[in-house]
């Protein structure tokens, strides 16, 4: 794959991001995606849990931020995400991992509900990437693709590098 289409692919992401669609990503984007993830689970924003998934939403866009945004406008626009992505995590995807560690483990902990397994259901997940903005199918598929050792729940260390080689991948989709 020519740098092009990797540099496409990787916008396309950022649109994953982008939350409201608003043209760049910013804490609001990464705030709202935390709220619709408490909404959609029943789960208040002052309990543990999610004061943990806003923690991790912080973190998340405190790191996406320190890779990205270059001008440091607090903003990031879909060219410093494609040059941010390229740049920096293309040879190093787990860098990547480590700043989306903190949100995913709370966005799992959330899903999974009152389970205190570690792991949470499949059709949870499914369900927390359709809130987050995949379309049914994909979240379908996606979800089923993280549990990778099918045993109906999903962990953090899967969807940690999930999402990074999804992000950092170079090869088809």
């Amino acid at each position: 794959m020519d740098s092009a289409e990797y540099e496409r692919k990787i916008a396309f992401r950022f649109a994953a991001f982008d939350q409201d669609g608003n043209g760049y990503i910013d804490r609001a984007d990464f705030n709202a995606a935390a709220a619709r993830l408490l909404t959609e689970f029943g789960t208040t924003a002052r309990c543990d849990k999610g004061q943990a998934l806003y923690n991790g939403a912080e973190a998340f866009w405190q790191g996406m931020a320190g890779i990205a945004d270059v001008d440091g406008d607090q903003r990031v626009t879909r060219e410093e995400f494609v040059g941010g992505a390229v740049k920096r995590l293309r040879d190093n995807p787990e860098r990547f991992a480590e700043i989306a560690r903190p949100f995913l483990r709370a966005a799992l902990a959330v899903a999974a509900g009152p389970s205190s397994d570690g792991r949470a259901p499949v059709q949870a997940v499914e369900r927390a990437l359709k809130v987050l903005g995949a379309g049914p199918d994909a979240a379908a598929f996606a979800a089923q693709s993280l549990d990778t050792d099918r045993d109906g729940g999903v962990v953090e260390e899967d969807a940690v590098a999930a999402l990074a080689t999804y992000v950092t991948v170079i090869e088809p989709d």
